[in-house]
């Protein structure tokens, strides 16, 4: 990508109406656009972020056994009303809307009435079962207050897993499998290390749901964690009675702020029941399906690593979510260009910066506040080499362009 046909430039300054670090450090950096309050458009190199963060999350869905679907964001009132989540006293988010013959749609805030009612059509017997079915799909949300950025908007993409198994026993191993899924995720979206797996409450129908939990000043969640044990507990279920069935104790236990980037959900027979997923076991007998719920927001995450990753000078981004892995400052344009050439004929990912009548200072400014793993410089200094300084790092070295194929 020449970085002079980008769309999408780096900003000195970004909206005043934007107080959150992930807004403001994204807007300027060209990786997204504010539409409308809790809207935002993913530019061209935000859009790359949002993929990369996406393939993390397939890759590992799929290596549980996750097959992948997409699913329409319109919805039919019949099914939810099914499930008694129709009506705005219990779920108070909708966003719904007419056909010109007066029928009303609704537009998914979440899926699982849609994939219990789909999966009526493939689900008949024991053999049919397990399935784990998960889509990256346009959720919407009415939120009385879209703010904090990313963290909290009115639309949004999320991955969402559902989980169909014969018996609650399955259904506890398989939600064991995802719980270890979401900590490689994590892991490799780099924010592993400040992740917590948190018991939050389950609603009417489970004890506990788990939420993972990014240790930042500015979450929104107030959790109570103890370290040594690498668990927590959400303020919602802070009790002692809670404390004691987990073998925690209170003095052992830090107050901190949060970012909720995950959750999963026991579901059991609550949705399948009321829709009529069953499915016939060994002994001819019709039995509900036992599900789970499992969700991350791309987007969010993609917020949560600006809000903790970032510096003075701008962004930080991992190497599995960086939008490129090189960001090639020319100085010498007739040498950069060579070496750019190089580059993408070995199928590297890089953001050349080729602007003419632009400073080495405007240029190494806004390399910092894109935040690719490595900047590389190529002036009549370099003298056929490549000058290279990791994001993280205060040195640099020169080597050749060999070598900078084998980082």
């Amino acid at each position: 990508m020449r970085y002079s046909t980008l769309l999408g430039k780096t900003k000195k300054e970004a909206p005043k109406d934007e107080t959150s670090l992930n807004a403001q450090l994204l807007i300027r950096g060209g990786f997204i656009q504010k539409e409308m309050a809790g809207v935002y458009v993913f530019l061209p190199l935000g859009l790359r972020v949002l993929k990369n963060i996406m393939q993390i999350i397939r890759e590992e869905m799929n290596a549980i056994g996750g097959q992948e679907f997409y699913l329409s964001s319109l919805q039919d009132p019949e099914i939810w009303k099914k499930s008694g989540r129709w009506s705005d006293e219990v779920i108070d988010v909708w966003f719904r809307t007419k056909l010109h013959n007066d029928t009303e749609l609704g537009l998914a805030n979440t899926h699982e009435e849609a994939f219990t009612q789909l999966l009526t059509k493939y689900i008949q017997s024991y053999k049919d079962l397990p399935v784990y079915a998960y889509q990256f799909q346009t959720k919407f949300r009415n939120e009385l207050r879209a703010k904090s950025g990313l963290l909290r908007t009115r639309e949004f993409i999320m991955k969402d897993l559902y989980s169909f198994n014969r018996t609650e026993e399955e259904l506890n191993t398989f939600y064991e499998q995802c719980k270890n899924a979401y900590i490689k995720i994590f892991k490799r979206l780099g924010i592993g290390d400040k992740t917590y797996y948190t018991f939050a409450s389950g609603g009417a129908f489970s004890k506990y749901s788990h939420e993972f939990q990014t240790l930042c000043e500015t979450g929104e969640d107030t959790i109570y964690l103890d370290r040594k044990k690498g668990i927590a507990v959400n303020q919602e279920v802070y009790t002692d009675d809670v404390l004691a069935e987990m073998g925690l104790k209170k003095q052992e236990l830090e107050e901190v702020r949060a970012i909720e980037v995950g959750n999963i959900f026991p579901l059991k027979t609550k949705y399948s029941e009321p829709l009529g997923l069953m499915y016939t076991d060994e002994t001819g007998q019709q039995k509900p399906v036992v599900m789970g719920s499992y969700g991350i927001g791309p987007s969010r995450s993609m917020a949560t690593i600006v809000e903790l990753l970032s510096d003075d000078k701008g962004i930080v981004w991992p190497k599995e979510v960086a939008p490129f892995k090189f960001h090639l400052v020319g100085l010498d344009l007739a040498e950069a260009e060579k070496v750019y050439q190089t580059l993408i004929k070995n199928n590297v990912e890089v953001l050349y910066d080729d602007r003419e009548d632009v400073s080495a200072g405007e240029k190494f400014a806004d390399c910092d506040l894109i935040g690719c793993p490595y900047r590389l410089v190529v002036s009549k200094k370099t003298q056929g080499k490549i000058e290279v300084k990791s994001r993280t790092e205060q040195d640099s070295k020169l080597i050749t362009v060999t070598d900078v194929l084998a980082l």
